[in-house]
């Protein structure tokens, strides 16, 4: 942990009073692990069949764990194949604030590196639509690794400003999240450079920058939508009087009433505008709960403009028909059951795509992943994604199993090609247990490997 600054300690101690030195304190605990097991993937009944790790519950996610030090998710190949996410415990209690639910259509406005997308994109089961968004081009691309790597096919991945959003999208989703840029002081414990980083006016930034999102954010939430506004800081600028001040700019929003779960505290209008109703926003605290600092508001829009009819407003890249055959002729050599698609087939130079069906036009947008990214069409010859396989389920095509154990599966991660007792032919899906983990390419015995290069492990 970096040097935690003398103004901010000043200021938490003139706000938490009486609780300042049980605050403190928690800066000498190491900050909490947590993994979240991607329901796209599997249940969390049968991953802890399989697991071997230490895990003990999140309280207020369903799908999360603490996993113990000893413990190197990271380094498991469960992790390559998609089955969890690691994310911070308190970072997890946003997306159940603002639970998504299959068939939707939904935004995710400040989406990298994806901890939060991956989960909304696990509540819509494939079903509906995730747009997620990111300002920054570097941080994007984590963004769209982590969306494949989490196997989510109904996810468009843009690189936009909200403020070139938002005329496009007036009225059109059912619930926004807005994981809003801050000065991350709730991350003191667990970043050095959140520490050296912050200051007075990185504050004042950070508020100001939060209002024009939230303005973005509110003209692109249909009625009745609703808006879920979260920070990692503790500041009452980029909390409560955010949210004072967005209340006074659209009386049609109103707060609404979140479940407390284990140690969670109410917000507190004190430190801002004083209404009563602030006190419905929530905070979690690492002197109170098991995670880092976080802050949660969800509110429901009650009226507004009428969405436009969705259905009117087309992708329109359209395929010609040879490239289609290319692809069906793949599926029929390669999967075991019937390719049923009811979205829209985008093709972007050699790129292959299935947009879901709910995709709007995308012209004149920056975007980073047009849908589920399916593959090359190379003249007459079809080269599936790696996107392809993390989206199919292991008995959805041909495929090899290996055990977490074995050392194929590792050979396999640093791309090597195995000798294999089989006498099956072409595309094959690759399996750590029962989760795919990419392709490679059988001809007699000998399996060819084509885990993408920018992944292989050392």
């Amino acid at each position: 942990m970096g040097m935690i600054p003398e103004d901010f300690k000043k200021k938490m101690k003139n706000l938490l009073q009486d609780d300042y030195s049980s605050f403190l304190e928690s800066y000498e605990q190491e900050s909490e692990q947590g993994l979240r097991i991607n329901l796209l993937k599997t249940s969390v009944d049968t991953f802890m069949k399989h697991s071997e790790f230490k895990l003990e519950p999140v309280p207020w996610c369903p799908s999360g764990f603490y996993y113990s030090k000893e413990d190197r998710p990271g380094k498991h190949p469960y992790h390559a194949a998609g089955v969890y996410y690691i994310q911070e415990p308190s970072a997890m209690s946003v997306v159940e604030f603002l639970s998504p639910q299959p068939g939707e259509v939904i935004l995710d406005l400040c989406a990298a590196p994806g901890g939060k997308s991956t989960q909304i994109a696990a509540y819509m089961q494939g079903q509906g639509l995730l747009v997620t968004n990111e300002i920054h081009p570097s941080r994007v691309k984590a963004l769209s690794e982590n969306i494949e790597r989490c196997g989510v096919t109904n996810a468009l991945v843009t690189n936009e400003t909200p403020e070139r959003l938002a005329p496009r999208f007036p009225s059109f989703f059912d619930r926004i999240l807005v994981d809003a840029p801050c000065s991350g002081e709730g991350m003191f414990r667990k970043l050095d450079e959140a520490c050296e980083d912050w200051s007075g006016a990185k504050i004042e930034h950070c508020a100001s920058m939060q209002a024009d999102i939230l303005d973005a954010a509110a003209s692109m939430l249909k009625p009745g939508g609703i808006l879920v506004y979260s920070t990692c800081t503790f500041s009452p600028e980029e909390n409560e009087k955010t949210m004072a001040r967005f209340l006074e700019r659209y009386p049609s929003f109103e707060l609404e009433e979140i479940p407390l779960v284990a140690g969670m505290q109410p917000g507190r209008p004190d430190w801002a505008s004083g209404q009563d109703v602030l006190s419905r926003t929530i905070r979690l605290w690492p002197h109170q709960l098991k995670g880092e600092g976080h802050f949660v508001a969800r509110l429901r829009k009650n009226d507004g403009a009428e969405p436009l009819d969705r259905k009117s407003r087309k992708p329109s890249a359209k395929v010609d028909k040879q490239a289609i055959k290319v692809f069906e002729e793949f599926c029929k050599a390669t999967l075991t059951m019937d390719w049923e698609f009811s979205g829209e087939y985008l093709l972007f130079g050699e790129q292959l795509y299935a947009a879901p069906s709910e995709m709007p036009s995308i012209d004149k947008l920056k975007v980073t992943r047009p849908g589920w990214h399916l593959g090359t069409i190379k003249k007459s010859r079809f080269e599936p994604s790696h996107a392809l396989a993390l989206g199919l389920k292991k008995t959805q095509a041909n495929y090899l199993s290996f055990s977490a154990r074995d050392e194929s599966i590792f050979r396999y991660l640093r791309g090597e090609a195995l000798m294999v007792e089989s006498a099956g032919k072409g595309w094959t899906l690759v399996c750590v247990d029962d989760f795919p983990i990419g392709w490679g390419k059988l001809s007699e015995g000998q399996l060819k490997n084509h885990y993408p290069k920018g992944l292989r492990w050392p």
